[in-house]
């Protein structure tokens, strides 16, 4: 069904269509119900309801965006432990884990056992009254609740549904757990990462699950506009795999292009010399000259013309074939002075140049303090907490204040009578049950 219209072949009736249509444009009219989140009635996703089955990071972080975005996020979690983020500590923040505080502003959450049949109907009533459903279980698993997109689908027609996974819902690889260092790993990231000499590395952060986490989120809005002209949800397939291969960018297509297998470079780059970080006399600097006209900037300002003039080192392509020979170079100047030093000579050179910075000096960065990049939230439970803030900046959408990361189950009650007009009788049976809490 992906990528029909209702100008093509379509599985719904030309009455089907307009039910669905009229219930889209309702939910746009109306809004989210009175639960929404503080920035949900100025957001670009204003009036998006955001089912989040989601746990831990790549699909925790998509749905954070989307929040962030001005959608409403139900975030489902296991009754008495929850996320499994909410116990990834050191550190702490009072009770609360600083990991799950990081990535899951603007959320609410709602504990219910997806295991019991009851609480597997909770989750189809609220699938069908929002708009995008996001799960990273292990593929098939939740069709054994009865809650996959094929079993959804026919109560919930409209319904985006984001399956986030380690490998694909199909393929030898589906029914494996999908972990950002393992598929890191196996995706070819850990392979080129690390010192040329040394082992592989991983990445500081799960660069894999975020930018897992990233491509479902364009995707979900992608299959958004999608629905605006067909009326019509589907099924997303993402996963860690997929996306760290395609990650791999150009060092991906230098082998299957050229055959040139990657290696490791430290900080150096393996088509672009110099292009790497220097060791100074008291700490490190990165410097790249991505052009030969900047390579002659960077020779005048280290008082090193002749370098410019040598046909070694002329080009780019001289640059890298005679790596060794200017890179020991460079280093002798750079180890000659400061840090500090370096970064006042190359002030408005127009070489692309700059620090290697601990935590303390990012958040302290001029241009992270101007760009508002620490997030003040006031928590409920634990008073102020701060996180790293959105990194995208919109002209006439200001972001508001977020709301702070929800404890367990803090909003259990509320979404169901609200969204589901339980009554206070109904949701005390549910949890004397066991099937919310």
């Amino acid at each position: 069904m992906f990528g029909r219209s209702f100008s093509r072949s379509n599985p719904f009736c030309a009455e089907c269509r307009k039910r669905i249509q009229k219930w889209i444009t309702h939910r746009r009219l109306s809004g989210t119900c009175n639960t929404k989140n503080s920035s949900s009635s100025t957001g670009p996703l204003s009036g998006y309801r955001v089912l989040d089955l989601s746990r831990v990071l790549a699909g925790p972080y998509c749905t954070m965006i989307l929040g962030d975005l001005g959608a409403e996020v139900i975030k489902i979690e296991r009754p008495g432990s929850g996320d499994d983020t909410r116990s990834w500590g050191p550190p702490f923040k009072g009770s609360e884990a600083v990991y799950f505080l990081t990535v899951n502003r603007n959320k609410k959450s709602v504990a219910v056992d997806i295991k019991t049949r009851k609480g597997q109907g909770i989750i189809k009533k609220l699938a069908t009254k929002c708009d995008v459903l996001v799960e990273n279980y292990i593929p098939g698993k939740l069709e054994q609740y009865n809650l996959g997109y094929h079993q959804l689908k026919s109560e919930a027609p409209h319904l985006v549904y984001c399956s986030i996974s380690g490998y694909g819902q199909t393929g030898p690889y589906a029914k494996r757990a999908g972990y950002d260092v393992i598929v890191s790993g196996v995706a070819g990231l850990m392979h080129i990462t690390g010192p040329r000499e040394g082992e592989p590395c991983k990445v500081g952060v799960a660069m894999t699950d975020l930018s897992t986490g990233l491509y479902a989120h364009g995707a979900i809005m992608a299959a958004i506009l999608q629905r605006q002209r067909t009326g019509q949800g589907q099924h997303i397939d993402c996963d860690l795999f997929s996306t760290q291969v395609a990650s791999l960018i150009n060092i991906g297509a230098n082998y299957l292009n050229a055959g040139i297998e990657a290696s490791r470079h430290g900080t150096a780059h393996p088509s672009i010399v110099p292009y790497q970080a220097f060791r100074t006399q008291d700490s490190y600097l990165l410097v790249g000259a991505g052009n030969d006209g900047q390579f002659k900037l960077l020779c005048q300002r280290l008082k090193l013309g002749h370098l410019q003039e040598d046909e070694k080192f002329s080009t780019n392509k001289a640059r890298v074939a005679n790596r060794e020979e200017l890179i020991q170079i460079l280093n002798e100047k750079f180890s000659s002075n400061t840090t500090k030093y370096w970064l006042n000579l190359l002030e408005n050179s127009g070489i692309p140049y700059g620090p290697i910075n601990n935590m303390e000096a990012v958040f302290n960065d001029p241009q992270a303090i101007h760009n508002n990049m620490i997030q003040n939230i006031e928590h409920p439970t634990i008073g102020n907490i701060q996180v790293p803030g959105p990194p995208v900046r919109f002209s006439d959408f200001p972001h508001p204040a977020p709301t702070a990361p929800p404890t367990l189950g803090q909003h259990t009650d509320h979404v169901l009578s609200d969204l589901l007009q339980l009554d206070s009788i109904d949701i005390e049976q549910l949890r004397a049950d066991g099937v919310i809490q």
